[in-house]
This record gives C-alpha cells, sequence and structure tokens, in this order.
C-alpha cells in the first residue's frame, strides 16, 4: 500500500485558513492517512518562556491567555467549537499548573512536558479540521509509540521500538482514519514526556514514516521548497526542483534552514523519497529529495551558517609526534563538544565549532581553553561565517579556483574545507562580509 506522511509545521497551522490549506492539501493525496503537526506559530515561543524559572504569576496568566487566544481563534470557525474549547481548556489548566511548578522548582523534565501542549492543541483542532472538510480525522497521541530515553530536551528514540508500536497500534487505524499525530514530543520508560530538541518536529515525522514503511514524506513549510541559497540574501535564489539525499544531507548540515540534519536520515535508512513545498502555494511545486536525482550539477546551492567558532591549537610537539590529536578530542570529548571542520599543518590543527542559535553563549567556554592550554598554545574566535558551496564531484571539479576563489578574492578567508566530500566545499569568513560573499558567489554561479 502506498503510504504519505504529511508534517505541517507552525506556518502552516497558524490559524483556521492556514489549516483549511492543510486539509485540502490532504484531501488532493488519496495515499496520505498521517498528519505530524506541530505547535501553531507563535505558541511555542510562549511555551518556551513559561517552562523557565522564576516566571512571575502576571506573567504566566498572561500568557496562558495569548495561547488561549491564538487557539480559540481557530476554533471559533468550527461547528465543533464547544467540544474543542472544553478540552483545550482542560490542557491550558495542565499547563498552567505545571508553569508554577516550573517558577518554584524548575526541572528539564518539566520543561518538556511544557514545550509539548503546543502539539497537543494544534493535533486537537486539525484532527477536527479534517472532519470539517469530510476526512476521517482523528486525533493520536504520538507518546503511545514514540518511545525515548530520558534526556529531557535532546531524547534520543528507540527506533525498534517504535517500529514494532507503529505497525501494531498506529498501523491499523490508517485503514480507516487518517492519523494527525504530534511532532517532536515522545515519552521514556517512566513515562514523562519528552522532546527531540532542534527539528525534532520534521524528524518525529521521518521516524514515523519509516516505522510506517511509507512511500513517501512531504514536509509542508512556509517556502516553495529547497532555494539556491537563503532568499533573504539574494533575490535571484530560485527553488530547486529535485536534490539528492547526499546534497540535501549537506545543505542541512551547514546551514539551510528549511531542513534539519537528522530528518533526512530515517529517509535515507529506507530510501523514503522527501518532498519540500509551501502549504501556502501548494501549486508552486517544491523539492523533491531522493537517492537517485536527474541532473547532478557541479553547483547545486549555496549555504550559510553564522556563529561559528574557529579553534587554533599549537604545539612544537606535533612535529612528527603521535597522539596529540587523541589528547585534544579527548579534552572537547569530555565537554562534549563536536568538531565540524579541521584543517592541519606540521604543528597546528583548526577546528570550527557550531555555536548555538540566537544564544549569546560560545561552546568554547573559558574552562575548555584552559584546560587545552595545558597541552598546546590556543587561539579561539569568535564572529565567523561557514559558507557551503554544494554540488557533486567537487572534490575532483576542475574550475573552483575561477568560478569561487576569483570571486571572493578581496575577502579574508580563515579557514578552506576541501576534498574530504565530493559535495561540499566550506570555507570561514568574517561575519560581515558573510551576505556579501554568498550573494556575489550565488551570482556567479547560478545566474551568470
Amino acid at each position: 500500500m502506498s503510504l504519505t506522511v504529511a508534517k505541517f509545521g507552525g506556518t502552516s497551522v497558524a490559524d483556521y485558513q492556514a489549516m483549511v490549506r492543510c486539509a485540502n492539501i490532504i484531501k488532493q493525496d488519496e495515499n496520505c492517512r498521517t498528519a505530524v503537526v506541530s505547535a501553531s506559530a507563535g505558541v511555542t515561543n510562549y511555551l518556551v518562556r513559561l517552562s523557565q524559572a522564576e516566571v512571575p504569576a502576571a506573567e504566566q496568566a498572561s500568557i496562558i491567555t495569548s495561547i488561549s487566544e491564538i487557539q480559540h481563534n481557530i476554533t471559533a470557525q468550527l461547528a465543533a467549537e464547544h467540544d474543542l474549547n472544553r478540552e483545550i481548556a482542560l490542557l491550558l489548566n495542565e499547563l498552567t499548573e505545571l508553569a508554577k511548578q516550573q517558577s518554584n522548582h524548575y526541572s528539564l523534565q518539566n520543561a518538556d512536558a511544557i514545550l509539548s501542549y503546543g502539539e497537543q492543541m494544534s493535533s486537537l483542532i486539525f484532527a477536527e479540521v479534517l472532519r470539517s472538510i469530510g476526512l476521517p480525522g482523528i486525533q493520536f497521541d504520538v507518546r503511545q509509540v514514540m518511545k525515548t530515553n530520558s534526556a529531557y530536551g535532546q531524547a534520543n528514540v528507540d527506533i525498534e521500538q517504535l517500529k514494532q508500536a507503529s505497525q501494531a497500534v498506529l498501523q491499523p487505524l490508517l485503514q480507516e482514519h487518517i492519523v494527525v499525530t504530534q511532532g517532536f514530543i515522545g515519552q521514556d520508560s517512566l513515562g514523562y514526556t519528552t522532546t527531540l530538541g532542534r527539528g525534532g518536529s520534521d524528524y518525529s515525522a521521518a521516524l514515523l514514516a519509516e516505522a510506517l514503511d511509507a512511500t513517501k514524506l512531504a514536509i509542508w513549510t512556509d517556502v516553495e521548497g529547497i532555494f539556491t541559497t537563503d532568499p533573504r540574501i539574494t533575490d535571484q535564489a530560485r527553488s530547486i526542483p529535485e536534490i539528492s539525499f547526499g546534497e540535501a544531507a549537506e545543505m542541512a548540515t551547514f546551514g539551510a534552514k528549511i531542513l534539519h540534519p537528522a530528518t533526512l536520515i530515517p529517509a535515507m535508512r529506507q530510501n523514503i523519497p522527501v518532498f519540500v513545498g509551501s502549504s501556502k502555494e501548494p501549486e508552486k511545486g517544491g523539492t523533491r529529495i531522493q537517492q537517485e536525482v536527474a541532473s547532478k550539477p557541479t553547483y547545486r546551492s549555496i549555504a550559510l551558517r553564522r556563529q561559528q567558532s574557529l579553534v587554533t591549537v599549537k604545539s612544537p610537539e606535533m612535529l612528527h609526534a603521535s597522539g596529540f590529536l587523541a589528547k585534544v578530542f579527548a579534552i572537547l570529548a569530555k565537554h562534549e563538544l563536536s568538531v565540524d571542520l579541521i584543517t592541519t599543518s606540521e604543528i597546528s590543527v583548526a577546528l570550527t565549532f557550531d555555536n548555538p542559535t540566537a544564544s549569546s553563549q560560545h561552546l568554547i567556554t573559558q574552562a575548555v581553553v584552559e584546560e587545552l592550554e595545558q597541552l598546546c598554545e590556543v587561539t579561539v574566535e569568535h564572529g565567523l561565517s561557514l559558507v557551503a558551496v554544494i554540488g557533486n564531484g567537487l572534490n575532483a571539479a576542475k574550475g573552483l579556483g575561477r568560478d569561487i576563489f576569483q570571486k571572493i578574492n578581496d575577502f579574508n578567508i580563515r579557514l578552506i574545507c576541501h576534498g574530504a566530500s565530493s559535495n561540499n566545499l566550506c570555507f570561514l569568513v568574517p561575519e560581515e562580509n558573510a551576505n556579501t560573499i554568498v550573494e556575489q558567489l550565488h551570482d556567479r554561479l547560478f545566474t551568470q
């Protein structure tokens, strides 16, 4: 049986009109039997605030009222408004009590529970929207099948248990119903709610597609597919009709916001084609991501990842010595730091680190620097951006100097990483030059 799992992001379920558009997308695809939804746009930001410690009671009440208004503006358009509002009120009462507990006694466990309420409410409402246009929608609590460990905030899913539970509990429902369920959340062995971390909703949908042996994963968002670069940087950016898993994985890893890298892992394991399109304008098509594609251009896209740190470690002991890098990486592993790019010379090593988005904190803390300094000389640079040219056969392509480096000859390049992958060429640049560099490279590679 052909089966499509569809995922709808926050802007796609932001209000009644948006939800109806998504419902009609499902109506157009007879194979779409599972819909994974995010919280309505704006709700998660409120919940993040509620999940923090020492939030004043008046602010808590104001946030609960704001969340209620977002959801009630949608339910007001539905015949089942009274019943929906009653169920939402029960959820908001639970949320209010959790927020009070969290404000007094902060815990990661409570934070995850609080963050789950956006998806609980949006899935409840969207199931009713489906019914309102004649589709057999039902809400399903994904925590019945999405079992995780207890790493609150970034829980890991038990893939095998998900597969077994989905086949036993979820699969039978698909015969008669369109199942609406939640992205981003799961449940640990103790029965507590967990969240899957950044990109969790897309990842949830991909995991469910894998567990249900789906033949397609459709991710509906607010843009018409994956672009040659960020359209906010240049209006010359254009949607890409098709892209390989390898290229898409590189794009996601190196900064393309439309997909989180983890999303593609389940799809790649089971060779499930992924479609990315705009729920606002589904008629414009989107991007197909699959194992094999008809076109394999040298240059496919340019990704940009901001807030990068460059750490250079230098020691004469490296010269003709073994084990130095092992010591460096042992220190990084102790602090749970993941290196992105690395280049080496005889006596120095340069490493890049991706700092958390929208955070003032750098991954490379003073404690890390001090420990490294016991081993070698350490230099740390912030305020950098990583530019990644994504394509095919880049490790053997001719003309890179003409196409890329000649174009950015006037800028300071702090690091170049080339040859390790056939799908990318990366370099670090000062943050203040990043947009200009991407715009000029895009003009050279895609519009000339």
